[in-house]
């Protein structure tokens, strides 16, 4: 695997369709959830809760698909869990003993409802359903090949690239196939797959993206994070291993490690801002790491001031961090409103000028006349943290100060997270001075990179062997980027939909 950036890398190639509200394009996206349950008589309702505990990792639109033993069943729409699964119709259709779900936050292929997960097709062995959080680094080189083959693709993702070579290897058995496949793709990946047999599960060679393994009764769970086992009352086994193919049949639990070993490089943002604070993922509790990467950053970066005050939500436990090691109170000095969805701000233009307001609102009483604190997650390109900034002072704030809990962000990420380009991302532009004057602070800092590592049990980022996927950090690419090597041409679909 090449390790750094590739001087002729290409972020425009990879990019994604963009929202059109500035808020949402200034934070990053998680890319998608999964949740699998193999023997238990309400695998759909199971499901259903497990991706409702994970709606935080994909907001776009939802599926389940169920066996029960003879036949198929699936339900895939636009929206949120909530809403697709909360009819009693609905869910009463989706009958079996075992089910895969997935929750759609695009980064390959757009938002369109032929790209929403779990994706099903009838092979020779009985019928496949496949679900994938990540994104293959590859794909539009082997999709290219495929189609020149003769190979029709239904969907413009990723994942259906896996689903073509998984229908095209001569290995006869459904665990062997999906070796031979995923012995040919490069990237990122988490995967579930449903077949008339058996749920696997599988984690790239590198574990950069999550999946654990969880235990109901005699029921398997296989599910991007550890609070979707919470949600149903199951217990947490332990995580997939990096490279581990898991089955969950009637035989049991079994494991297979085809691939060759590397170097584990789990996305660190997932501690940093993806994984719900309540979960645990790869050994570490969200929460606590999140509250010492505060109390680095307060070592790091003390600043004379009066209080420290989060910016909601993914702020908080670091902002608790802070204050407990700064001995600076700690107040809920920016109150967030829940209940803004997309949909309501879009098509209003004539309130767009209200901005951050509608989502964020200062509570002065504890800002006003004060030297103020700001802790967030992290700047992707600056314009929230201005507004932000703005509403503190307007509310009587007489200095404002930023500490973000991570390095700054000066590369766009290519394993399956939503990110601007490069040339979009604020810390690409400037250095943290001129960050600074852009947002307004009178003063800004970020956790070292070597303060996050030490943050998370180590003594700081080995170089030469680092423990995490941080390429956004530090442009360290440890897969390969093959489709974005000035490939400028590409066009995956000529049908255009609305989304």
């Amino acid at each position: 695997m090449a390790s750094g950036r590739h001087p002729s890398y290409n972020p425009a190639v990879l990019s994604t369709p963009k929202r059109s509200d500035d808020d949402d394009l200034d934070k990053f996206h998680e890319e998608c959830a999964l949740f699998g349950i193999y023997g238990t008589s309400d695998a759909a309702a199971h499901s259903a809760l497990g991706l409702h505990a994970l709606q935080h990792r994909g907001q776009e639109a939802s599926g389940i698909v169920t066996f029960d033993g003879r036949h198929f069943h699936n339900h895939r729409a636009a929206g949120l869990v909530g809403d697709i699964f909360g009819a009693q119709s609905v869910m009463e259709k989706l009958v079996g003993y075992s089910a895969i779900g997935h929750n759609r936050y695009a980064t390959t292929g757009g938002s369109s409802d032929r790209n929403i997960q779990p994706i099903f097709a009838d092979f020779d062995f009985g019928g496949l359903a496949l679900a994938h959080n990540g994104n293959l680094t590859n794909a539009y080189l082997l999709r290219k090949e495929l189609v020149r083959i003769g190979c029709l693709f239904q969907s413009t993702t990723d994942t259906e690239v896996i689903n073509h070579l998984i229908a095209r290897s001569n290995y006869s058995t459904v665990v062997d196939r999906l070796i031979d496949a995923l012995g040919r793709v490069k990237g990122a990946y988490s995967l579930l797959l449903l077949t008339n047999e058996a749920l696997i599960g599988v984690r790239d060679p590198m574990g950069v993206r999550p999946l654990v393994i969880g235990k109901l009764d005699d029921a398997w769970i296989f599910t991007s994070e550890s609070c979707a086992l919470d949600i149903i009352g199951a217990r947490f086994v332990r995580d997939v291993e990096p490279g581990e193919i898991v089955i969950a049949d009637g035989n049991g639990l079994r494991s297979i490690r085809p691939f060759a070993k590397q170097q584990r490089r789990f996305c660190v943002f997932e501690h940093i801002y993806f994984a719900r604070p309540d979960s645990k993922v790869e050994g570490i509790g969200v929460y606590d790491a999140r509250k010492r990467i505060g109390m680095e950053l307060a070592k790091e970066s003390p600043v004379d001031a009066d209080v420290v005050v989060p910016v909601p939500d993914s702020g908080v436990p670091a902002a608790i961090g802070y204050a407990a090691q700064s001995g600076l109170p700690f107040e809920l000095g920016i109150i967030r409103n829940h209940y803004v969805g997309r949909t309501f701000i879009e098509p209003a233009d004539h309130i767009r000028h209200l901005g951050v307001r509608l989502k964020h609102n200062a509570n002065r009483a504890h800002i006003e006349g004060k030297r103020v604190i700001l802790v967030d997650d992290s700047i992707v390109r600056g314009t929230t943290s201005m507004k932000i900034v703005e509403m503190v002072r307007n509310a009587g704030a007489k200095e404002v100060h930023m500490r973000i809990a991570a390095p700054p962000t000066t590369d766009p990420c290519f394993y399956g997270i939503d990110t601007p380009d490069k040339d979009k991302l604020l810390a690409s532009r400037y250095d943290v001075a001129g960050m600074a004057k852009f947002i307004g602070v009178d003063s800004l800092a970020f956790v070292s990179i070597d303060g996050l590592y030490r943050a998370m049990g180590l003594p700081g980022r080995d170089a030469a062997s680092p423990a995490f996927c941080d390429a956004c950090f530090t442009g360290d690419y440890p897969i390969d980027l093959d489709d974005a090597l000035g490939v400028e041409d590409r066009q995956l679909s000529l049908l255009v939909e609305s989304a």
